[in-house]
Parts: C-alpha cells; structure tokens; sequence
C-alpha cells in the first residue's frame, strides 16, 4: 500500500507546484507591455480573455500555432484595418503574449482545465456489457478446455436410410470449412453417395463488429443453427421428430429437386466473440452433392469462412443488445455517454424487454427452470455483476427479496430482476457501481477500459481477495485480459479510430481511370491493413516506429497485380519493397485510397488527415469554404500545381501552408496508393517545407522522410499516446494530471515504443486513480 500512498504524496506535490506556476507565468503576462498592445489593438475584436467577439472575430483564440508564425501572421496581417500599425517589436511582444495566453501548453491547461466526468456507458460499452452479463449461465453439456481445441469445425459424416438422416456415423473429423462438390460420388469410402449426411459443430469466431451476410448454396438440403442453445429435436435424426428444436436462422433443409439454390441472411455480430454454430447437411438421391457457406463481413465480400474463422470448440449462446441507439457525442474525438434524451432513454427500454425476453427464451425457454431456489441465485449473479461488486444486504431484499415476495411465478420474477439490472444506474453508470471497496472499482475500470465491458469472473474473484491492490496482481490481470479476443476487437477498433477510418467513407474510383479497383479490391486492402495492424502491435516489440517505417505490404494474388509483381499466393503474404516506396501505414493503399478523390490523389484531404490524426494538431475551419473545382482548372496543371493555385490565397495559407506540406509528400502515390513518377505527363514534386508545431523548419523529400519525421517526432508520439488513452478511457487525458502525458511518453520512450506495454500503462493510470490506503 505505500506504493499507492507515495505515488499520491506525489501526485499532489506535482498539481500544487504545477498551479503556482501557471499562477506565476499569468502575472508575468499580465505585467507584459504585449498584454497592453493586446489589449489596445487586439482585444476590440478578439474580446479581452480571446474569448471572440460577435461581428468581429467570433471564434476563440486556440491552436498550436508556433511563436513565430504567430509573429509573422501578426506582422502581415494584424490589425486587419491597418496591418502596419504593429510590427517589429511591437508584434514579438503581442506575439508572445497571446502564444503564452493561448497557444502554450500550460495555457491550453490553464484556459480549458478537464476532470473526469460521471458518464453513462457509450453504445459499444453498453452492448458488450449486455452480452457478457450473462456469461457462464447457460449449461454446456461438456465441460471443456479451449486450450484442447482447434481451428476448424467438428465434422460428422452418416450414412443415411430414409428419414433417418444420421442412420449410422461412419466418420468423425475437422474440416477447415464448409465448401465441397461431391458431385455424384460418395464424400468418402466407405459412405453411400445416394444417402449420406453431415454435421458439423463448432463456433464462429467473429472479429469486427457490425451486420454480417450469410449464405447456403446447395441443390441437396440444409441447415445453420448460429448462436442458439440447441434442443433435443435439433438433432435431426429423424424429419419426423416430435421433440421440441429450435428455428434455424438459415433453412434450406428441403431439397429444390436437383437445382443448386442460394438462402441468404443478415445478422448483427459483436466483435471479439465466438458464437456456437450447427450446420446439417444431407444428400437424398439427388444427382449431385454440393454444399458451401459463405460469409460476408462488414466492408468485405462474399467468400468462405477459413479455418480461422471457425473453432471446434461449441460454446453457450450469446445475448446480444440488438436495438439501435442515438449516435454518442464525439465533440471531443472519441466517444461520450453524457446524453441521456428522451429518445435514448425510449431506446434503453426497447433494449432492456428484448434482452430480457432472450434471457427468457434461452434460460428459462430451453431448461424450463422454476425452482425458486435456483432462479434467487441467477437473479443474484445477475445483479452482482450488473453492479460489478456483491450486493449490500439493502440491495439484496429491494431488488430479489422484493420481486420474488410480490410475483407468484419464480421465472417472471427472474426476468424482473434481469430488467432491472439493465435499466440500474450502476449498470449504466460504471462510476457508481465500485462502492467503497477500491478493489471492485479498479476490476470495473480495466474491464471498461480493455473490454469495453464487465469484469469476468477471475477479475471480480482477485478482486474479492482484494489481489488488485497488489501491483504484480494488478498488472498480471492486464496482461491476461489484453491477450482476450475482446481486448483485440476493441484495439482494432482504436486504429480505425486513430486512422479517421470509422465513418465509412466511399472510396470507390473512377472507372474509366482506374478500371481494376472494385469493391473486391476494396476489401482486400482493408483486410491488408488489419494484418498489418495486428502484425504490429501484437508483435513481441510491438513497436510504434514499425507503423510508419515499415517497407511491406501484405498482398494476396489480386493484389499483387496492382501493387507489386505478380504471385499466385491466393492467400496473403509479405511482399517487401524498397524503403522509398513504402513506409508503413501512411503509405498503405486503403488508407491513400481514403483520402483521395474518385480520379486522382488529394494532397488537401491527405494533408489534413496527416495534420490532424498523426501528428494531432489543431486546424480551425476556413474562414471562407473554397472547392476544389478540377473542371474548372487548367487540364495541363498536375495535382500539386492545381492545390497550389487554388490555396495561394493568403487567408488559406495560415492553413494550408502545413497541410500542403504534408499531403505533396505522398504525391508519388495515385488515387488507389500505387507508386508513380509522373501525374499529368509531368514528373512528380514531392519536396516541400514543414513548419512543426515548435516554429522549426525541416525539409521533406517524399513518403519516407515524412515517415522518419512522424515516427520520430515527440508530438506525434504524443498525440498518439492521446489518442489512445482517450479512446480507451473515454475521459480525457489532462483530467489525470498536467504531467500523465509527459510521463506516458517517457514511459514509452523507455519501452522502445512498445504499443502494448503503453497500453499496459494507459490501463495503470486509469484504473488506479484515486487509490490511496486500498481506498477511493
């Protein structure tokens, strides 16, 4: 415990001294003659505190504008009536002045200070903390280790007589997927090939979020039972069984006498999960025997599942929170749940009767349990880790004792229970659920923070013991809970995040100019990029330099026609290239694709992509929207001369004058990411000049000195550790402390940039905030 109670001594030591600073530094300011040239010819339309003025200047003062492009930008432009009214010494002073007013760091902390808000859980917490609180409660009829298992699918092959479709197994095995055309033979000796059927078992394994196609092709009969509790009648012995089943989400089980035909549907899948699944299959003297499954993830294609998509391993249903909700606030860059309007709240309770209907028809529905007894101890579980700490004795007889003495029926008191679980405060608000034991408050930060969800069952037994005040345990427990599917979903998701890519924006092309990108090109370099990603961060170095360093592409044989020299490796493979042609993520061609226009590269969106999301900083909006119209331009002109001619204007160039710099080093790449020299007959310019945030200048010659200066950079890697935290915490970064950024950034200097090992840290400072003597 004197680790806690040290590091808070000198957390507060730290704030005091930082505030009586920043109290120093504002009277040094204010006794400036810069605040006196401000306030004389600055203040009238900028207001007196930057504020804006209405009708003048409206918007605050704020950005990270160096001191000296202030300066320069003062010289030539301010007063807007009379510009040369300050100049030389007069626009360093006032220069200075609002630079350390406004522009600093410490002001930026000063101006706009941040703390950790109570919040209600985003749309993604509330969905998988949905899912997993009913984790463990539906039976399985073997206990099983998933370490004994495998990628595939547990196949059954029957000789079939009549109606009886599994009359007599011949043969056990894993198949890595369901695609087979038997024709008119057998599947295998020793197997009928007039009468035979297939079953085959296991789980889904589903990595990203969203709506997922699925389709049976077969001219013979068929079923998929996906993420149901199977009954007794699901065997499908017999056609004519009498014993209860369950509906299959796809049924083709009558056959369409010898034509092949396609079933289709679409699901809702939460990402990081594994979802049981039974897929039956018969052949009755049909000419011919064929049967594929096929899948459609989110932004991909039609192809069929691999063998690591599946796993033999059959584990319970998953209760998913399928009702649509309003979009959360994003005003800050991540995600918030501090809005609770009538339409969400309206939302909340579709949800809640519809988990708790599942609940019904998957707990009670399949085992027909109405012993009192054993429905207090579920309504118990539940309600614990709805909570995410054991009930007091209060809440026990207000929300269980209660119900079950007003309602006759065990089950319809359950499902009450279940309700109001869902509809608690300290389910929806992870601030209240903690109590005032410090070590079921830490379990619930690092399951919303890895998991997006609750605590499992190991986490809230250590935290019973109190073993997260230990910090092996607490940083043993990370380290487990990040190498969970769950952690791997939600990360991917932060890099689609930090890469601006979650909004789904079209990136199809011009035909006429680029006639071989099509929309299975388009999947296969979004599945490239996350190979990439995973390949990466999951590595033992796990290396942040290596996202933009990196001279290799994963690229499978439709791909490589495009990008590299041809293969005939269906699958995807690292393809190597030289260093002045590929440099990690920003050179990758789903992300160049992104932010291009539909016939030729965008130095502008590319730019400010690269401004805002890699090296995090700030662009206020244009004070004049101007397009980009390229009919309207010089046919003769390359990109780089058109985005030069339209932004020459001097308002556009505070502006533009870094998005530019940054978006023409990557003009030796076309609208699709492939590598050029020339654009328009003319030969590719990819020099320019940067100005950093500090007010120093440096050269870029291409995709590569730019990759060196990000990877190196200290305000990229700053800005990336923000963004990180902040879309794993969802609180703000600055809230933890003045000096939590400087001292994460230290700490993955001393790491060699080691992404996991940041997040390890990230997941430290968070969840132990506020810890001192084992208490809140």
């Amino acid at each position: 415990m004197k680790l806690f109670t040290d590091a808070s001594n000198f957390f507060k030591f730290e704030v005091i001294c930082f505030i009586s600073l920043l109290f120093l530094a504002d009277q040094t300011i204010a006794d400036s003659s810069g605040r006196a040239i401000y306030s004389k010819q600055c203040a009238s339309c900028h207001g007196d505190s930057g504020q804006g003025v209405e009708g003048e200047y409206e918007d605050a003062l704020y950005g990270d504008w160096s001191l000296g492009k202030i300066k320069r930008y003062v010289e030539k432009n301010m007063p807007e009536d009379d510009p040369e009214n300050c100049v030389g010494e007069d626009a360093e002073k006032v220069a200075q002045y609002i630079f350390e007013k406004f522009y600093s760091d410490e002001a930026k902390y000063r101006n706009a200070p941040k703390r950790i808000e109570l919040a209600r859980l985003t749309n993604r917490q509330y969905k998988e903390s949905v899912s997993d609180l009913f984790q463990d409660l539906f039976e399985i009829e073997e206990e099983t280790n998933l370490a004994e298992h495998s990628n595939g699918l547990q196949a059954s092959y029957y000789d079939s007589k009549g109606m009886n479709k599994k009359d007599n197994l011949k043969h056990n095995r894993v198949d890595q997927a369901i695609d087979f055309d038997f024709g008119s033979g057998s599947p295998m000796e020793g197997i009928k090939s007039d009468q035979f059927s297939i079953a085959w078992e296991g789980s889904l394994l589903v990595k990203e979020t969203g709506t997922y196609g699925l389709r049976i092709t077969t001219p013979n009969g068929a079923r998929l039972y996906l993420n149901e509790n199977l009954k007794e009648g699901d065997k499908n012995r017999r056609d004519d069984a009498s014993k209860a089943s369950t509906p299959p989400l796809i049924d083709a089980w009558v056959s369409s006498g010898n034509k092949t035909r396609t079933e289709t549907v679409q699901i809702y899948l939460q990402g990081g999960r594994k979802y049981p699944m039974r897929f039956d299959y018969f052949k009755y003297k049909e000419k011919k025997g064929l049967v594929r499954f096929e899948w459609k993830p989110p932004g991909s294609t039609w192809k069929v599942p691999s063998s690591n998509d599946f796993l033999t391993f059959m584990g319970p249903k998953i209760i998913l929170a399928k009702t649509s909700f309003p979009a959360d606030d994003r005003s800050l860059g991540y995600e918030r749940g501090i809005d609770v309007s009538e339409e969400w709240f309206n939302s909340l309770t579709r949800s809640a009767l519809d988990v708790a209907q599942q609940f019904d028809d998957s707990f009670l529905g399949n085992s027909k349990n109405t012993d009192e007894e054993e429905c207090r101890r579920i309504a118990t579980i539940v309600l614990e880790r709805a909570f995410r700490r054991p009930l007091t004795s209060d809440e026990k007889e207000k929300n269980i004792d209660r119900i079950f003495k007003e309602v006759e029926s065990p089950d319809v008191a359950l499902k009450r229970v279940v309700l109001l679980a869902i509809k608690s405060p300290q389910f929806l608000y992870p601030g209240l659920s903690g109590g005032k034991d410090s070590s079921y408050q830490i379990a619930s930060r690092l399951a919303l923070g890895l998991w997006d969800s609750l605590p499992d069952n190991e986490l809230l037994g250590i935290a019973k013991q109190g073993g997260l005040n230990d910090m092996d345990n607490f940083r043993g427990q990370v380290h487990r809970m990040l190498s969970d599917s769950r952690s791997k979903s939600k990360v991917l998701d932060f890099f689609y995040h930090w890469l601006d890519l979650d909004y789904g924006r079209d990136i199809a092309k011009d035909k006429k100019v680029y006639p071989g990108f099509d929309f299975e090109k388009i999947s296969s370099l979004k599945r490239s990029m996350d190979i990439f990603i995973e390949d990466v961060f999951w590595s033992e170095r796990s290396n942040f330099k290596e996202l933009f360093l990196a001279s290799y592409l994963y690229l499978n044989k439709d791909l490589a026609h495009l990008y590299s020299e041809p293969n005939q490796e269906e699958d995807f493979i690292r393809v190597n290239f030289s260093e002045s042609k590929r440099s990690g993520i920003i050179t990758h061609p789903y992300i160049l694709s992104q932010f291009s226009y539909p016939y030729n590269s965008s130095p502008i969106h590319r730019g400010v992509f690269l401004t805002r999301h890699m090296l995090g900083r700030t662009l206020k909006p244009p004070p004049e929207a101007v397009s980009f119209e390229n009919q309207s331009l010089d046919p003769s002109l390359s990109m780089r001369e058109k985005v030069a001619h339209v932004t020459k204007a001097s308002n556009c160039m505070s502006c533009h004058e870094i998005i530019n710099s940054l978006g023409f080093s990557l003009e030796n790449y076309d609208a699709i990411g492939r590598w050029r020299l020339s654009d328009n007959d003319k030969t590719i310019d990819a020099s320019s000049e940067y100005e950093t945030s500090s007010g120093k200048r440096i050269s870029l010659n291409g995709a590569r000195s730019l990759a060196e200066f990000i990877a190196n950079d200290s305000k990229s890697q700053k800005a990336f550790i923000k963004s990180m935290f902040e879309y794993m915490i969802k609180q703000p970064i600055q809230a933890y402390g003045p000096e939590t950024l400087n001292n994460l950034h230290q700490t993955f200097i001393d790491s060699e940039y080691n992404c996991k090992s940041l997040m390890v840290e990230i997941m430290c400072i968070s969840a132990l905030k506020g810890v001192e003597n084992g208490k809140l």
